[in-house]
């Protein structure tokens, strides 16, 4: 078994309470304008998110995959508010701060941050390492120079360097090495809640679970909340508690992760899972999976396709998908799916 085979034990996600909860998002939607003629008026709109509405209880890991293009990282973006939400609202620890102004949401931001997919371009390579991990406290107001010092300090050790490691700068590291300072210089605030936008998808095999495992050994150690994006559904499986399935701005599935990999509902989720790789490692016969092949490419978000966005590719397809928009429903205990082959009137 390798290290990111390790055994991930999940939330027990049955007997959560609202006190639980620390990031719940309401509908949430986020529109970008399409502008065009002489005037550059506003002819369209791209639906990179589009009513979305789910909740992350402490502690938990929830991963969102799905397709390029899915929406993936702008709700990332949206729930950090990084991007303005067109509507909707994202409460995060009892506060809403949906529309507050950058300076009421200051204070938040050391709870809330973010790992971005390629470590290279989110490293100012003319600061020192020491210097980027420090900077988010110097910005925050916390603490004083020399217990900046220490935490820094603790921090990258956590990460798996070495406090000599502070005075270089980012070229002088390897990918994975630079993806650690990354999340160094996300966990030195201490969080409460972290996304991780794709952090592994750039690295290599072996190192993408050396990252993988650490991420879970500071989550267990910090008692850090986890919001994992990723196209690699085999990754997420690996780290999430729960896993919700994005497509074209909306979620078409949401469950735990045994009951989505043990019993996809959704057609789009069957063909994400059937396309995962398949290694027999052990004598008994690997359990054969259906290949599913969706025809065509993800429609544009600026003009999707009416009722059902998935009908379009969906071998199942009916009259109702193409004028209705199927709700997520809780199909079975924690399990819900958007599809109207389980609602059917």
């Amino acid at each position: 078994m390798t290290m990111i085979e390790r055994n991930l034990e999940s939330s027990n996600l049955d007997n959560r309470t609202d006190k639980d909860i620390l990031v719940e998002v309401k509908n949430l939607k986020k529109y970008f304008p399409i502008k065009g003629g002489i005037l550059k008026r506003t002819i369209g709109q791209v639906k990179a998110v589009d009513g979305v509405s789910f909740s992350i209880i402490k502690g938990e890991t929830l991963g969102v995959v799905g397709e390029s293009g899915s929406g993936k990282s702008t709700l990332g973006r949206v729930i950090l508010r990084l991007l303005d939400p067109t509507e909707g609202n994202v409460v995060f620890d009892d506060v809403d701060i949906s529309y507050l102004s950058q300076r009421k949401i200051r204070p938040q931001r050391k709870d809330m941050q973010i790992v971005f997919q390629d470590p290279f371009a989110s490293l100012n390579s003319k600061m020192s390492v020491g210097q980027l991990v420090e900077e988010p406290l110097i910005v925050q107001g916390l603490l004083s120079k020399k217990d900046r010092v220490k935490q820094v300090s603790e921090i990258i050790t956590k990460v798996g360097l070495r406090k000599g490691d502070l005075q270089k700068y980012p070229h002088e590291f390897s990918g994975g090495q630079r993806q650690r300072i990354s999340i160094a210089r996300a966990l030195v605030v201490n969080p409460k809640f972290v996304i991780c936008d794709e952090p592994v998808s750039a690295l290599d095999v072996s190192i993408q679970a050396q990252v993988l495992n650490l991420m879970k050994d500071l989550q267990e150690e910090l008692g850090l909340t986890y919001l994992f994006i990723a196209h690699d559904l085999s990754v997420v499986k690996h780290i999430s508690d729960r896993v919700a399935v994005m497509y074209l701005g909306r979620f078409v599935e949401l469950a735990s992760k045994k009951a989505l990999y043990n019993n996809a509902l959704h057609p789009y989720t069957r063909a994400l899972l059937s396309s995962i790789p398949v290694i027999d490692i052990d004598k008994e016969p690997a359990k054969k999976v259906e290949k599913i092949k969706l025809q065509g490419d993800l429609p544009s978000p600026a003009n999707p396709p009416s009722g059902c966005t998935f009908r379009t590719r969906c071998p199942y397809a009916y009259d109702r998908c193409t004028s209705e928009v199927p709700e997520l429903i809780e199909l079975e205990e924690n399990h819900f799916v958007a599809c109207h082959l389980y609602t059917e009137k």
